[in-house]
């Protein structure tokens, strides 16, 4: 039996990409690179979330009531998240249009990102070239924002995140 050592914050990314993808026919290679994550990272990812129940035997469906339990109940204690200092990047959390359609703040939460066009308070993302892999694929991006926002958002914007994620999730 393998040893699972934890899950590690690109887990959640990519687990996210599979269900942004609603397929079960999608190769490792693509994948791959439409995340800007090494074939061998993406392996390691899918045999991790396998041995915690997030993903099925043959890693390509995600075990969607399971996956979110976690993200609605137990991200926010394994990958806790504050928002930091004021830099340039993509809007992430409050601040994705979806949620900006919900809600009005002054405040900005971003990934942050050269390319990225506004200000707001670092939001960590769960791995490095995050933000380029989210411009490539809507649904993606929104998910990802809709996970911030449970990690970082108060009681409502949480509610709404969540629906939202459950009925994406869940369709």
């Amino acid at each position: 039996m393998q040893v699972h050592n934890g899950m590690r914050p690109q887990d959640v990314a990519i687990l996210l990409k599979i269900v942004a993808m609603n397929r079960d026919d999608w190769q490792m290679q693509p994948v791959s690179t439409e995340l800007r994550i090494s074939i061998g990272e993406l392996s390691q990812s899918l045999n991790r979330s396998r041995i915690a129940g997030l993903i099925g035997f043959r890693k390509k469906d995600p075990n969607r009531h399971s996956l979110v339990e976690f993200l609605i109940h137990g991200l926010k204690y394994v990958f806790p998240q504050a928002p930091g200092a004021l830099t340039r990047g993509l809007a992430t959390a409050h601040s994705h249009p979806f949620m900006k359609s919900h809600f009005h703040s002054e405040a900005n939460y971003v990934w942050p990102d050269v390319h990225g066009e506004i200000i707001g308070q670092a939001i960590k993302p769960f791995y490095e070239r995050q933000a380029e892999a989210a411009r490539l694929d809507e649904k993606f991006y929104l998910l990802l924002a809709l996970v911030d926002t449970i990690r970082v958002g108060r009681v409502r914007e949480v509610k709404i995140a969540s629906d939202e994620l459950k009925r994406i999730l869940l369709q």
